[in-house]
């Protein structure tokens, strides 16, 4: 009996080690040309299987990258940089046995230079790099639409959402998250909630500052992520209905309205959101105890599954006035009502 608690007590540390850790994905990018180093080129690493994103980073002031707590599976990493062609690794596998992979050097090759005929599209990339922030742009990818607010951070390079829902920006924990540029006080459960019912297609621009500048207090030390929700700006009475579903091993349906009037220098808009989600869960354990000839002394198994189903709704009705005939606006009453059964 003591051996076999002994046995279940040390497997049970090292599933939570690996659970802790994870697997662990590098690299380094560099110009296939001058072999110089590029510096916040874009990664994404993506499933094998089906090229789904499952990350995003940029690279270092070396031409480094890395992407943490992986699950088991087999992985591809494409890299890109304006003026290079995508470059793809090879296929890479994380496993209980083998916790860490490497690309190697992925070399970029400068795209063509062909001048004969120029067409000039606008489009925003999906991760920009400024002098004090990196800005996410949600729209710029396909795979975002019908996705949550939280889906689509786990994306975003930098940041890490444990199973608990504690938000870290580079390992760091006690990220301030502000809506609109403003605190959310919201955290933990609360805060988790609000973000996994959030439609990702209801925010303009998500804003990461890992060093945050002055104006910020003390509180936002560890980091800021700043969630901009997207504003109509057309005169009069408008609106915008969406909805997305899907069903894969499980159902779910995020609904969105949004009405605004603008008038003159007062604007006020209503954001209603409606979403259902099935979170399916299955935890199987089979253990062997052995005697010391290693024959089997007795078979430990365990099945468990549950399905947890969160129906949410949101109301957010700001008021805003706008005093200044460009760049900053104004102030007023607003109301954020959120129900979950």
């Amino acid at each position: 009996m003591k051996k076999l608690i002994a046995t279940l007590a040390l497997a049970g540390i090292s599933i939570c080690t690996y659970a802790q850790n994870g697997g662990k994905i590098t690299g380094m990018i560099k110009d296939g040309g001058n072999q110089k180093v590029i510096d916040a080129a874009s990664i994404s690493l993506l499933k094998s299987q089906d090229s789904s994103l499952v990350k995003t980073s940029l690279t270092n002031k070396d031409g480094s990258f890395s992407f943490e707590n992986l699950k088991e599976g087999k992985y591809l990493v494409v890299a890109s940089s304006i003026g290079h062609s995508k470059v793809y690794s090879s296929p890479l596998e994380i496993s209980a046995g083998s916790l860490e992979a490497n690309t190697g050097v992925l070399q970029l090759v400068a795209s063509s230079k062909d001048l004969a005929a120029v067409t000039v599209t606008a489009k925003k990339q999906f991760i920009e790099r400024k002098i004090d922030k990196t800005v996410i742009n949600p729209d710029a990818m396909i795979s975002n639409s019908g996705a949550t607010a939280l889906e689509m951070l786990e994306k975003a390079p930098g940041i890490t959402i444990d199973k608990d829902g504690n938000i870290s920006l580079k390992g760091k924990q006690g990220v301030m998250v502000m809506l609109d540029g403003k605190p959310s006080y919201m955290s933990g459960a609360d805060l988790v909630n609000y973000l996994n019912n959030l439609p990702a297609g209801n925010i303009d621009q998500v804003e990461i500052m890992t060093n945050p500048p002055a104006k910020y207090d003390a509180a936002g030390n560890s980091g800021i992520i700043n969630i901009k929700s997207k504003k109509n700006k057309l005169r009069g009475f408008n609106g915008n209905l969406s909805t997305s579903q899907g069903h894969g091993k499980s159902f779910r349906s995020a609904n969105s309205l949004s009405l605004n009037y603008r008038r003159g220098k007062v604007n006020t808009f209503s954001t209603f959101n409606v979403n259902y989600r099935e979170n399916p869960q299955w935890l199987d354990i089979d253990r062997e105890l052995l005697r010391n000839d290693k024959s089997v002394e007795s078979i430990f198994e365990q099945k468990t599954s549950r399905m947890r189903i969160n129906r949410w709704f949101n109301a957010k009705r700001p008021v805003e006035m706008h005093i200044f005939s460009k760049g900053g606006h104004g102030f007023g009453p607003g109301t954020i009502e959120n129900t979950t059964y």
